[in-house]
C-alpha cells in the first residue's frame, strides 16, 4: 500500500512537472499571440488558444512519454499517439470553451479574464481528465 502510494506521489510530480513547462508554453504562447504587442491574433482568441495549445502539447507528450511514464511499455507508438492526441484535443475543449464564455458570454475581454478562464479554468480541468487518461488509456501498465 505505502509503495503504491509513494509511486502515484512519483507520478503525480512527474507530471506536474511536464504539465508545468507545457503550460508555461501555452500561456506564454498565447499571451505573445493575443496581448503582447504586436499581437498577431489580437481579434482571435480562439484560434490563439488553440495554436498555442497544440504546441504545449507536443512538449506534454515527449515530457510525459520521455520522462512521466518512460517506466511504461510503449503499447504501440501509433495507438499512444492517437490516444494522447484525442484526450489532449478534448482538454484543450476545455480551455477553449472557458474562453469562449468569458470573451463572447460574459464580455470579459481583459489580459486577466483571459487568463484566468482559459489558462486556470479551463487548464485545471483539462489537468484533472488528463491525468486519469493518461493513466488509464495511453501509458498503461
Amino acid at each position: 500500500m505505502l509503495r503504491k502510494l509513494f509511486r502515484l506521489r512519483t507520478e503525480l510530480g512527474k507530471f506536474f512537472g511536464v504539465g508545468l513547462m507545457a503550460y508555461v508554453v501555452g500561456v506564454g504562447g498565447f499571451n505573445l499571440l493575443v496581448h503582447i504587442k504586436p499581437a498577431p491574433l489580437e481579434s482571435k482568441p480562439l484560434t490563439a488558444s488553440i495554436l498555442a495549445g497544440a504546441l504545449s502539447i507536443l512538449v506534454a507528450y515527449f515530457g510525459n512519454r520521455h520522462w512521466t511514464w518512460r517506466d511504461r511499455k510503449w503499447s504501440g507508438a501509433r495507438r499512444e499517439i492517437v490516444l494522447f492526441f484525442i484526450i489532449n484535443i478534448i482538454s484543450l475543449s476545455f480551455n477553449v470553451i472557458c474562453l469562449a464564455i468569458s470573451r463572447y458570454i460574459l464580455g470579459f475581454d481583459s489580459i486577466l479574464a483571459d487568463n484566468i478562464s482559459s489558462n486556470v479554468i479551463g487548464v485545471g480541468i483539462g489537468t484533472i481528465f488528463r491525468f486519469w487518461a493518461y493513466r488509464t488509456h495511453v501509458f498503461k501498465r
